[in-house]
């Protein structure tokens, strides 16, 4: 039994779960919606929710897409006894997250956060070639047209500052500085790009495309501000074969199994950017005819 771990409505999920089903294997697909209740069963554990119902040890693999496994706690008339149960409990959640993750897996609940700073050295050790970078809580140092700014970790994403809207922080050129000190935050050379690089890798697998952003003003800092008049154009594209073996490395030192990462061509030289273990990759997979849906559902 294959075991999935999603969100609600979450596109890439399901059309891999198409592949699942054209295959004829059985799966089970959690959202985040759901809570477990903990049980068990013929001296098994078996755990509930108001969707899904099943022993851990029936699963044979797991894919970590997004979201993660929530349990409910049993609560207590007695406050004491429910700081001692809920403490107890946290040791079997951690024990049914931990041997779910000791299956057959891509990716895991418990590192799909990586630390970008921890990422950017561990890259540099392995000899990526990666844009000089610092922290920073003022300007002071910031070469002007030549520094960008970006998120330390991750792609927050700020839901609800106006009703019913949602906002991503994106990729910035420093243009101007600034007066008073702010928090600490992450400055990075500008790279002069021939074109961008999103890598999908999977147990040692690499899909590249290559993302001509830089012909579009909207999408030349960040092709994440897409341009649906005047699409960017993506192609099939081989990273050299040294600079692969270097993303091997790097994905086995931080233990992932699967992810994508971002690459800036200049020159002769292919700069790392970073690791995003959850990031969608539909977009390459459909434009390059990659089928990596069909990949995920191959492997699990």
């Amino acid at each position: 039994m294959i075991l999935i771990i999603s969100q609600n409505h979450e596109i890439t999920t399901t059309e891999v779960i198409k592949w699942l089903l054209k295959m004829g294997k059985s799966f089970i697909r959690v959202n985040e919606d759901e809570v477990f209740d903990i049980k068990t069963k013929e001296k098994r554990i078996y755990i509930e929710s108001h969707r899904n119902c099943f022993f851990i040890d029936e699963i044979t693999s797991v894919w970590y897409r997004r979201g993660g496994l929530n349990f409910r706690h049993v609560q207590y008339k007695n406050e004491s006894i429910n700081i001692n149960m809920n403490e107890y409990q946290h040791w079997l959640e951690d024990y049914i997250k931990k041997t779910l993750e000791s299956k057959k897996h891509i990716n895991k609940e418990s590192n799909s956060d990586v630390n970008k700073l921890l990422v950017l050295e561990q890259a540099q050790k392995i000899g990526l070639d990666v844009p000089s970078y610092f922290l920073a809580s003022n300007t002071d140092d910031v070469v002007l047209d030549k520094t960008i700014i970006k998120t330390i970790g991750g792609n927050p994403r700020m839901e609800n500052i106006i009703k019913d809207s949602s906002g991503m922080m994106y990729t910035t050129v420093v243009r101007e500085t600034e007066n008073e000190d702010f928090f600490i935050t992450f400055f990075q050379e500008k790279i002069e790009k021939d074109f961008e690089i999103r890598s999908f890798y999977l147990n040692r697998k690499i899909w590249s495309t290559a993302i001509f952003s830089q012909n579009n003003e909207q999408t030349k800092i960040d092709f994440r501000k897409y341009n649906d008049k005047k699409p960017t154009r993506k192609v099939p594209y081989d990273l050299p074969k040294d600079i692969e073996e270097k993303v091997c490395l790097l994905m086995q030192s931080l233990d992932l199994n699967c992810g994508s990462l971002d690459f800036i061509k200049s020159g002769d030289k292919h700069y790392f950017l970073e690791i995003n273990t959850v990031g969608q990759f539909l977009g390459p997979s459909v434009t390059c005819n990659y089928s990596l849906e069909k990949e995920i559902a191959d492997y699990l």
